[in-house]
């Protein structure tokens, strides 16, 4: 039996198992068939700028922070923008079939990859995660309205459990392949295989560092939207996204100083925003055990309650961030100089966010010094931000071919 029908004639036979969100099985039997685009379409660029306004306008949207976000960077005029890189990139087309598995844990993810994926011209099927969010639900239904009938070709969002078949399905279907996830996550993937010139990118378990200056800080008029941003960076996804920083490295000459001040300015915005249940705080109590059993000189910071839990270390060790802390799980170090943290730049780090400090500074540092993370250097309140070039991959280049003519 052909390749194709048999994916066909699985989804009929599994139906039960698989939930078409957006599209349906007859959507994936027809994608080999589906043109591929070159980057940029204007038709896909309208689409998504019709995403946009259903979002915005949308009055139950406005409560998700991520969303409003998503709604925002896929503006017409925002897409532009992210195009002007690659203007000149006139024989670029899509390669086909995008097969994305998007973390469960992460609502808005999914957006962007897909995004991501039609706008370098790929027809997309997009697992969807596994948890329950509102907000997946928002963008899913803003999708749908805003698709006609061209569009449609290009979009199939799925919902499915650890079910080995469809993945071994979709994998041999697709042209590429795009894992977000942890290492595990991958490596249960990779179990499925891909046709011989199929690529695959993979966005594996990271961590992210946070980087102030105090005497800097200190100086700064507007510390609740410093902290509102930094609340944004790692409350909205519980610090399970990568771009998390878990460890806030403090310099200069009032460190003490600044961290009451920061830290209370933090705790307000917190404690009105953010629900803490008992169960983070036993995984916080977890994680303090795991990082003295590991790392030694390991202290926790008396502070107001567990709605931020300090966590002081005197010295930078690889293994310092082999527990991952969430729900307010901070680790802290003082540091007189960036070359202490070489021992972290390793292939996990992903985001350097920095406060008080010039980038263009931090960037030469890292290029000189040739470590093999740090992937992106952002200011604090906009790690979540998502670019087209993520995690050291340039994504419109990775997800389309070149036509060489001579």
């Amino acid at each position: 039996m052909p390749r194709l029908e048999g994916v066909a004639t699985l989804m009929q036979l599994n139906s039960d198992c698989i939930s078409y969100i957006v599209g349906d099985s007859e959507t994936i039997r027809n994608m080999e068939q589906v043109p591929v685009l070159r980057p940029f379409d204007e038709n896909m660029i309208e689409y998504f700028n019709t995403v946009s306004k259903i979002l915005l306008n949308n009055a139950e949207a406005k409560g998700y922070p991520d969303v409003i976000t998503f709604a925002f960077w896929c503006r017409k005029a925002s897409i532009k923008s992210l195009q002007k890189p690659y203007i000149g990139n006139i024989n670029r087309m899509g390669r086909g079939v995008a097969f994305h598995i998007t973390p469960s844990n992460v609502a808005v993810n999914f957006a962007y990859s897909l995004a991501a994926g039609m706008l370098s011209g790929n027809a997309n099927i997009v697992r969807l995660p596994s948890n329950e969010f509102e907000q997946v639900k928002m963008i899913c239904e803003a999708l749908f309205k805003a698709a006609d009938n061209k569009i449609k070709q290009y979009i199939c969002l799925v919902k499915y459990g650890h079910d080995q078949t469809i993945t071994d399905c979709l994998s041999a279907l697709c042209d590429t392949r795009i894992i977000w996830g942890g290492d595990q996550t991958i490596e249960t993937i990779r179990k499925s295989p891909l046709k011989p010139r199929a690529t695959e990118i993979t966005f594996s378990d990271r961590y992210s560092i946070c980087v102030i200056n105090s005497d800097n800080y200190l100086k700064e008029e507007k510390k609740k939207f410093i902290a509102e941003g930094f609340f944004n960076d790692t409350y909205l996804t519980d610090q399970n996204a990568c771009t998390s920083p878990r460890l806030i490295v403090w310099m200069g000459n009032c460190i003490e100083e600044a961290q009451l001040v920061f830290w209370n300015e933090l705790h307000a915005i917190v404690k009105e925003r953010y629900l803490l249940q008992p169960i983070h705080s036993v995984s916080k109590l977890i994680n303090l055990c795991k990082h003295a059993a590991g790392n030694g000189k390991i202290f926790r910071e008396d502070f107001k309650d567990n709605y931020i839990t300090r966590v002081k270390a005197e010295r930078l060790t690889g293994s310092l961030m082999d527990c991952k802390g969430s729900n307010g799980y901070f680790i802290e170090y003082a540091a007189k100089s960036l070359v202490e943290l070489l021992p972290l730049f390793t292939s996990q780090c992903q985001t350097l966010s920095y406060l008080g400090l010039e980038a263009g500074k931090i960037q030469d540092f890292v290029m000189a010094l040739g470590p093999r993370g740090v992937d992106r250097i952002v200011p604090i309140g906009k790690t979540m931000e998502f670019s087209l070039v993520w995690d050291g991959h340039d994504l419109i280049r990775s997800l389309t071919r070149e036509l060489n003519i001579k």
